[in-house]
C-alpha cells in the first residue's frame, strides 16, 4: 500500500496498543463539507447554476476565502449536502467554524481522508494448478506454505457450499479501487446498468452519465477499472467463481459485483467519494457493500451515508483496519456497519499482519466478528493468469463476511441487516484464539467469534422478530429531549444500543400519557426503542430506531 508521508507517520504513531492519543487527522487541505439547516436560506438549483449561495453573509465568506466550486454531495434523495472548494489550501478547521457561525448550517466538517485496509506480499512461485489449497481462510488443513496454521482455523466453506453458492439476483458493491473487469473469475458476473446506454447522457438520471459497468469515484468518469490492486483482491475473495478450473473461489460464486472505485492509485480516497458511492450502490441496488477502506476521522457526512444504507435493508461490511489499536476507524465504528476484525492460518489475531512488524487487526467495543486476513491469496489486477500474490489485512477479512451476506441474502431475499448480523454472530465460533484475547462471549478482540459459514446457512429458520407497530416518537433523529406517547396497555419501555445492550428501561403499573427520554448523555448512533404491553409477549408490541446525534 502506497501512502503519504502524512498518512505513514499518522499510521506509525497508533500502531501500539497502548497508545490513547487520536492520530493526526488527514483531510483535503483546500475543501470544507457543509449541510444547511432546515429552512435555510439556500436553493439547490441556485448554487450550482450560479455557484455561489445567493444569500450575503455565506457568499461575502466564500469570497473571502477564494471558494471556487460547489459540488452536491451527501444524501441526494432528502437534504444534500456541499463540498466547498477554494483556491487556495485553508486552515481548515478555523474555516469550519466560521461557516458555523452564520448560524445556517448543521454540520461543517473537513473532507476526510482514509485508505484500503490491506497490503500486498512479494511474488512467489507455486505451482500453476490446485490454487485451492492455498486458500486457507475458507479450508484450512493445517498445512500452509507461508506461515504456521491450525486445521480447522478457516469458515468452514466446502460445507457451506452444500447449502448455497449464491444467486445472481443478489449485488454486492465492493467500494474500493476498482476491479479488473475482464478477469475470467469474475466473466458474467460483473453488474451492468440495463437502463444506461453509451451515448455520452445520463439516460436513467441518476446523475452519472454512461455508468453502464459502477462508477470511479475518485477520477469522476464511468471507468471504475483497478489502478492498484487492492480492489481486485478484496473482489476475488468475495465474489470470484468457484469450480471454474481455474485460479481460487471466492465467497459467492454467482451473486452480481458492482464496481465503485473510491480509492485512487495511491490507495488513498476522500470521504465525499465514499459517501457518494454508498448513495449510488443504494440506488442501484446492491444489497451488500463491502468498504475494506477506513479513515480515523469522524464523519457526519459518512455517518448519514451509511445509517441511509442500513434504513434502506442493505448490508454495510467494513474493516477494523490495520494499526493494533482500539482507537475507532470510520466506517466500521458506526453502529449499523458489520466491523471485521483479522485472524491468521493459526487462529490468533493477526497481529502482526506480515508486511509490519508493528501493525495488527484492530480492535475494540465496536468489533462484531472476526475473518481470515493474514497471507490471502487472490486475484492480480494487471494480469487474468497470475494468482501468485497474497495480501494480508482487515481488507481481506472484510470480504469473506460480506460474501457470506450475500449467500444468506441468496437463501432467504427478505432478510434484513439486522436479521444477518444476527445470523453470523449468533454462529460465529467463539473461543478460537488465545484465552488472554479471546474470552467467552463478546470480547474487544475477536467480537463475537470467527464466522462460520456452514453453521450460518444452515440456521435457515432464524429470522429478526416479527415485525411489531411502528413506534411514534419525535424528534427523531434527536439531540436532546425525545417525546414518545403512549398507551394504556403499554407497561414497559426499553431502549437498547446496536450490541443490544440496554442503556434504558423503565416499567410501571399505570402507563402515562407520554414519556420524555433524554438523550444527551448517549453515544451518538442508531438506538432500539421497543415498548412492551401486559404479559410480556415474546416481542415488542411497538418499536422503532432512534437516531442521536
Amino acid at each position: 500500500m502506497r501512502i503519504s508521508f502524512t498518512l505513514l507517520l499518522a499510521c506509525a504513531l497508533c500502531c501500539c496498543p497502548i497508545l490513547s492519543a487520536q492520530p493526526a487527522a488527514v483531510f483535503q487541505p483546500d475543501a470544507l463539507i457543509v449541510q444547511f439547516k432546515p429552512g435555510a436560506p439556500v436553493q439547490l438549483e441556485q448554487c450550482l447554476a450560479l455557484q455561489r449561495f445567493g444569500h450575503p453573509v455565506l457568499d461575502s465568506l466564500g469570497a473571502r476565502h477564494g471558494l471556487r466550486r460547489i459540488s452536491p454531495t451527501g444524501n441526494p434523495y432528502t437534504r444534500l449536502a456541499y463540498l466547498l472548494e477554494f483556491l487556495q489550501h485553508q486552515d481548515v478547521p478555523a474555516l469550519a467554524a466560521a461557516y458555523l457561525q452564520t448560524g445556517f448550517l448543521e454540520f461543517a466538517e473537513p473532507n476526510y481522508q482514509g485508505e484500503g485496509g490491506g497490503q500486498r506480499g512479494p511474488l512467489q512461485t507455486l505451482p500453476n494448478d490446485g490454487f485451492f489449497y492455498l486458500q486457507w481462510g475458507l479450508h484450512n488443513t493445517g498445512a500452509f506454505p507461508l506461515a504456521p496454521a491450525t486445521a480447522g482455523a478457516d469458515i468452514d466453506m466446502p460445507l457451506a457450499w452444500d447449502i448455497e453458492q449464491g444467486d445472481s439476483s443478489i449485488v454486492l458493491a465492493i467500494l474500493d479501487s476498482g476491479i479488473k473487469l475482464d478477469h475470467p473469475e469474475f466473466s458474467g458476473r460483473i453488474w451492468r446498468n440495463t437502463d444506461e446506454t453509451q451515448n455520452g447522457a445520463d439516460d436513467d438520471g441518476n446523475g452519472y452519465a454512461d455508468d453502464l459497468r459502477g462508477w470511479d469515484f475518485a477520477n469522476g468518469d464511468n471507468n471504475p477499472s483497478d489502478d492498484h490492486g487492492h480492489g481486485t483482491n478484496v473482489a476475488g475473495i468475495a465474489c470470484a467463481s468457484g469450480s471454474n478450473q481455474i485460479g481460487y473461489a471466492g465467497v459467492d460464486w454467482n451473486c452480481k459485483v458492482m464496481a465503485c472505485k473510491i480509492l485512487n492509485n495511491n490507495n488513498i480516497g476522500y470521504y465525499t467519494w465514499w459517501a457518494d458511492a454508498i448513495y449510488y450502490a443504494v440506488r442501484q441496488g446492491a444489497r451488500v457493500i463491502n468498504m475494506s477502506v477506513g479513515g480515523d476521522s469522524f464523519s457526519a457526512l459518512l455517518r448519514d451515508a451509511v445509517a441511509y444504507a442500513h434504513s434502506q435493508g442493505v448490508i454495510v461490511v467494513a474493516c477494523m483496519m490495520n494499526q493494533n489499536t482500539q482507537l475507532p476507524y470510520y466506517p466500521a465504528a458506526f453502529p449499523t456497519v458489520i466491523a471485521v476484525g483479522a485472524t491468521s492460518p493459526a487462529d490468533t489475531r493477526a497481529v502482526p499482519f506480515f508486511w509490519n512488524a508493528s501493525s495488527g487487526s484492530n480492535y475494540g467495543d465496536h468489533i462484531d466478528v472476526v475473518a481470515p486476513g493474514n497471507y490471502i491469496y487472490g486475484l492480480n489486477y494487471q494480469s487474468n493468469t497470475d494468482y501468485y500474490t497474497y495480501w494480508g489485512g482487515t481488507s481481506q477479512a472484510a470480504p469473506h463476511v460480506a460474501g457470506l451476506a450475500a449467500l444468506l441474502l441468496a437463501q432467504d431475499p427478505a432478510r434484513t441487516p439486522d436479521a444477518v448480523r444476527t445470523i453470523l454472530t449468533t454462529t460465529a465460533d467463539d473461543e478460537v484464539g488465545p484465552s488472554f484475547e479471546d474470552a467467552p462471549g463478546y470480547d474487544d478482540y475477536f467480537g463475537h467469534g470467527r464466522i462460520n459459514a456452514h453453521r450460518a446457512l444452515s440456521l435457515a429458520t432464524l429470522r429478526a422478530d416479527p415485525a411489531p407497530e411502528r413506534l411514534l416518537m419525535y424528534p427523531n433523529p434527536a439531540s436532546g429531549a425525545v417525546r414518545i406517547p403512549l398507551e394504556p396497555g403499554d407497561r414497559s419501555l426499553r431502549v437498547l444500543n446496536q450490541l443490544g445492550q440496554p442503556v434504558w428501561e423503565q416499567t410501571w403499573e399505570s402507563a402515562p400519557g407520554a414519556l420524555h427520554l433524554d438523550t444527551r448523555q448517549w453515544p451518538a448512533g442508531l438506538y432500539d426503542v421497543q415498548v412492551w404491553g401486559r404479559g410480556g409477549a415474546s416481542s415488542p408490541a411497538r418499536r422503532a430506531r432512534l437516531a442521536v446525534r
